[in-house]
């Protein structure tokens, strides 16, 4: 383990030497094209910014019955599963034996037409923005009539990441429409990032989050909000950082529960950081040591044990998307190991990998969202995209964040090492707040949907204060 340590050490401060300059250099964000296309050529020909093309039309979830007679029978179909290792549980990925239970559970007990009346509980719509349909959820605080409680309505655009969908959000979402004692509530957006669920992948190379960002913004737009506020977490909230970095004009604030700051790094820095693995008081308070269940000084090996699937995912996403299109049961191992691990590392020693916690219908929904529009490839591809020489040189990669910011530090977040406090003053310049939260990793806002709301919440109403 200590030699593994070194490597590492020696690794972050070749790096930091070679890059050093980097990080003093004061970099302007890119303007974004306005004529960008990603949809078929075809369809552009015949494109009017001023016909139905533009319009915002309502969506509901509609799954034929062939496509869930197919699954179902996929499902029946799957071969034996090879036998679990004497006294292992998560430690070699998913457990077989955990898995034949939930693959069971999806066969004959999970009730998509209940499920799919629960998603359809959210208003959706989507509408046609540079080619592509984008999908998203539009919920209005329900009290925003004559006589209710709402005074405020704040504009949020909430932006979930990978391997996740919009359904992460569906038991926070209330909690942020609904009005507070102040009469504060939001007007939540929530999208299906392109390529995800029921929003088209482009047909072409390109699109990063700078370039998903700026469909985001038109849509905000579309909607009626020049200026709002926008949350992430995973890849949703590397596009937010992103949005309010090429667009700080349109972004009153960001709040976050995935900041980063590798890129904005020292020397000093790293070496703070690789000594914090031993001395945790460098790099977190002690507060936040003694909540989590994993020690700090383990951080390097786990994140380079449970990172495997992204060198994939930036290489070769098509050849993985193959057999993950085409088995439920791997895509359902593929994607639900990582609501295992990244909700806490420890949960890989847990027979039952930490599932029992949750609602396994909740699971299978955002699962199903994968399956049923044929979309787990499309998805990854967004690591390739951003892992591309082209789009690791664009200026707003070197960009600080200026808007207000706040961030959420889950304790059980994988990667912590990424967005420990006592750095964070190094990117977002005008950072509000950064609450060390009680429980929680990676999917925030499934996990701790109320810890989140509330973080949310307040973040935002001290942003209001301070601009105004």
């Amino acid at each position: 383990m200590n030699k593994i340590v070194l490597v590492f050490t020696v690794l972050a401060v070749i790096i930091a030497l070679v890059d050093y300059w980097k990080f003093f250099k004061e970099v302007e964000p890119e303007v974004m094209p306005e004529d960008v296309w990603w949809g078929l050529e075809s369809d552009r020909v015949n494109f009017d910014r001023n016909t139905f093309h533009t319009q915002i039309l309502p969506f509901q979830i509609n799954i034929s019955d062939r496509i869930i007679g197919d699954l179902k029978d996929r499902l029946s179909k799957t071969r034996s599963l090879a036998k679990p290792l004497e006294n292992v549980n998560f430690e070699y990925g998913f457990n077989s034996d955990r898995l034949s239970e939930i693959l069971d559970h999806w066969a004959n007990r999970y009730d998509w037409t209940a499920r799919q009346a629960y998603l359809n509980g959210l208003p959706q719509f989507k509408t046609r923005i540079y080619g592509l349909d984008v999908h998203f959820v539009h919920a209005k605080p329900a009290s925003v009539v004559p006589g209710g409680n709402v005074q405020t309505v704040i504009p949020l655009l909430l932006l979930h990441g990978w391997p996740g969908s919009v359904v992460e959000f569906y038991e926070m979402i209330p909690l942020l429409t609904a009005g507070d004692a102040r009469g504060i509530a939001f007007e939540v957006i929530a999208p299906s990032l392109p390529g995800y669920g029921f929003s088209e992948p482009a047909v072409r190379p390109g699109m990063g989050p700078a370039q998903i960002g700026q469909m985001f913004v038109e849509l905000m737009r579309r909607l009626g909000h020049g200026r709002f506020y926008v949350q992430g977490g995973d890849w949703g909230s590397i596009i937010a950082e992103t949005i309010s970095t090429i667009y700080p004009d349109r972004v009153r604030g960001m709040h976050s529960n995935f900041c980063s700051v590798t890129s904005f790094l020292t020397l000093g820095d790293y070496t703070r950081l690789i000594l914090g693995a031993y001395w945790p008081s460098l790099a977190v308070s002690s507060e936040i040591e003694k909540s989590r269940t994993y020690p700090l000084s383990e951080l390097l090996m786990s994140f380079l044990e449970e990172t495997g699937y992204m060198h994939l995912q930036m290489t070769k996403p098509d050849t993985v998307g193959v057999g993950l299109t085409d088995s439920p049961a791997g895509l359902a191992a593929y994607i639900l190991e990582k609501f295992s691990s990244w909700t806490n590392l420890k949960n890989k020693h847990l027979l039952d990998g930490g599932f029992s916690k949750y609602n396994i219908n909740a699971l299978l929904d955002n699962v199903m969202i994968y399956w049923v529009t044929g979309s787990i490839t499309t998805s990854m591809r967004l690591y390739s995209e951003y892992a591309s020489k082209h789009y690791q040189t664009l200026p707003h990669k070197k960009a600080k964040v200026k808007v207000p910011a706040a961030c959420a530090l889950f304790p059980e977040e994988m990667a912590m090492a990424l967005n420990l406090k006592k750095f964070l003053k190094i990117k977002y310049i005008n950072l509000v707040s950064a609450t060390e939260m009680k429980e929680g990793g990676h999917f925030a806002a499934f996990e701790q949907p109320k810890l989140l709301a509330e973080d949310i919440r307040s973040s935002i109403i001290a942003m209001e204060a301070i601009q105004k």
